[in-house]
């Protein structure tokens, strides 16, 4: 991926707010990225980091009367946290897609898997019933779904949970989108499965340049698929490099600490570094370095808000260490 080609999302400052019985709490602050065309980056971090609704605000998926978004995410040009909710239609599907990470409750029970993916079709293509059916059946062979022409009249509830999950990513396909966010879109499918559907993401981003967002906790996919990572924790990106940069030498001691933690072959009967604590509740944030109470490598001076952090041109690290410490990595 060259630096020169222009962003395709541009996310500024993205801060997420959700108001509760005992008032408005944050759940992000000042998350910033960016997407280019045919690039692959994954995010990664515990649950309650803010991965999930992250994506789900690029779309405008948060519900309105709870939640509250501040910053910008420009795609082409255009903010899409000041369209209309008719304005997000037309680019939800069509030039941006998600896979959601619970197919049972994103699929309509109501409807057919074929309607399902028939009515995307029809809505952003413009096509009849018997095309959009057709397209449905290619689409849910493309995802490995045995019996596609029987599968598309059937309903998720007859479905298994792979192929819900499978059929969840052929809507998300099917208008081959320009960026495509996937929460979680391995979670439920075995190995053999998972990588013909990585091996189908690649093929997508390679034939018609679509930008791929993972939201992942799995170290081995990002590995595997993506060319950038972004690490955040409780909220923040706390880490923004290239794969193989971070994977060798990560700068930031939560990165390592995830890094260490993926088990591998080793001696009988060897303890598996693991990071002591949890995340912090949106509602009870410290202050300074939000990592501090779990960090080995803590220091005074990071009781004082940490800024994000050029490492070099192309990384970026929130933590004062970054230069001093020698991090280990998977690699290690």
């Amino acid at each position: 991926m060259t630096a020169d080609k222009q962003p395709l999302l541009d996310v500024r400052g993205l801060g997420i707010f959700f108001r509760t019985e005992a008032g408005e709490v944050q759940a992000t602050r000042d998350v910033s990225f960016q997407l280019r065309p045919g690039e692959r980056l994954g995010i990664v971090g515990e649950s309650g980091c803010g991965k999930t609704v992250t994506g789900l605000s690029i779309l405008g998926l948060l519900p309105r009367a709870q939640s509250r978004v501040e910053g910008q995410v420009l795609f082409e040009g255009r903010d899409l946290l000041t369209l209309s909710p008719r304005q997000l239609r037309a680019v939800r599907g069509r030039r941006i897609s998600m896979i959601f990470q619970e197919p049972m409750s994103a699929l309509d029970p109501v409807f057919t898997i074929g309607q399902q993916i028939g009515e995307t079709l029809r809505a952003h293509r413009g096509i009849g019933k018997k095309e959009a059916r057709e397209r449905a059946v290619e689409a849910l062979a493309q995802v490995g779904i045995p019996l596609p022409s029987r599968r598309v009249d059937e309903y998720p509830h007859q479905l298994s949970g792979g192929m819900r999950q499978r059929a969840m990513i052929a809507i998300a396909l099917v208008c081959e989108p320009q960026i495509l966010i996937a929460d979680e879109p391995t979670t439920a499918l075995d190995v053999t499965i998972q990588a013909q559907i990585i091996d189908l993401l690649f093929d997508l981003s390679a034939r018609t340049g679509t930008a791929l967002l993972f939201i992942t906790h799995d170290l081995g996919v990002i590995a595997e698929t993506c060319t950038r990572m972004l690490t955040m924790y409780a909220g923040e990106v706390v880490e923004d490099s290239p794969v193989d940069a971070a994977l060798e030498r990560p700068r930031h001691p939560y990165t390592s600490g995830l890094l260490r933690s993926i088990p591998r072959l080793s001696k009988r009967k060897t303890v598996l570094p693991s990071i002591a604590g949890r995340v912090p509740s949106p509602a009870d944030m410290p202050t300074g370095c939000r990592f501090r109470a779990r960090c080995v490598h803590g220091l005074a001076e990071c009781e004082a808000r940490q800024d994000l952090l050029d490492v070099s041109l192309d990384r970026r690290a929130r933590c004062m260490r970054q230069a001093e410490l020698t991090l280990p990595g998977a690699i290690a």
